[in-house]
């Protein structure tokens, strides 16, 4: 009865999430971003403000939320589902392309690229990366007595703040009117070109994985 009691309880919390999220989009879209308040989503959502803290620090935190939709977890997810003989590396470049790349809804990248706030929330949410996809990683290496995997997984997640901030902000690109930023050069290739950085360390984990599992 306590497991279904928790499931049931985990279940309302990522259905509160969800609804608040969502309000946040919606409204964000519709008013814009800078005329959505707290109370705004609270309400649309059917919950108090105090509750909505609860879930998000910022409007900004929740509208971009939406806008990602669990990614972090979909990257772990695709990683782990890599059959073994994949390489590390390339499970990993594979898994984020996979869901950084994925058609995207034209309002919400206008909204994102219109609002520096928004931007700046969107290239902090590949941070949230980090922890499921370290589990993904220890889960292949075996190395659980180890950093490694949150070394590897923190690095991961920086490589992608970068690719995505060159994507949004290309350097001494001008601004448009009212500051909407236009996304430069192949998000794809940016990606690879980031996380290829990382391939001899990933590489190295590996192979010292091979040898544990040899002795």
């Amino acid at each position: 009865m306590t497991t279904r009691r928790t499931g049931l309880r985990e279940q309302k919390k990522q259905a509160t999430r969800v609804a608040l999220r969502e309000a946040a989009l919606r409204l964000a879209l519709k008013d814009g971003p800078d005329n959505v308040r707290v109370d705004d989503i609270a309400e649309a959502a059917g919950v108090s403000p105090r509750t909505y803290n609860n879930y998000f620090s910022s409007r900004e935190q929740a509208i971009v939320a939406a806008v990602t939709a669990e990614r972090e977890s979909r990257v772990a997810t695709a990683v782990a589902a890599r059959p073994a003989h994949v390489r590390l590396a390339d499970a990993l470049t594979e898994a984020i392309l996979e869901q950084y790349t994925e058609p995207r809804d034209h309002d919400e990248v206008l909204l994102i690229n219109a609002s520096p706030t928004l931007r700046d929330a969107f290239l902090d949410a590949a941070a949230a990366i980090e922890h499921p996809l370290a589990a993904a990683i220890d889960q292949r290496l075996g190395d659980t007595g180890t950093p490694t995997a949150r070394v590897l997984a923190a690095s991961v997640a920086a490589a992608v703040r970068i690719a995505l901030r060159q994507w949004l902000q290309p350097p001494a690109a001008p601004l448009a009117t009212g500051g909407l930023v236009v996304p430069s050069g192949s998000l794809p290739d940016l990606l690879r070109s980031a996380l290829a950085a990382l391939a001899p360390a990933l590489d190295a984990a590996e192979e010292q994985a091979r040898q544990r599992l040899q002795q």
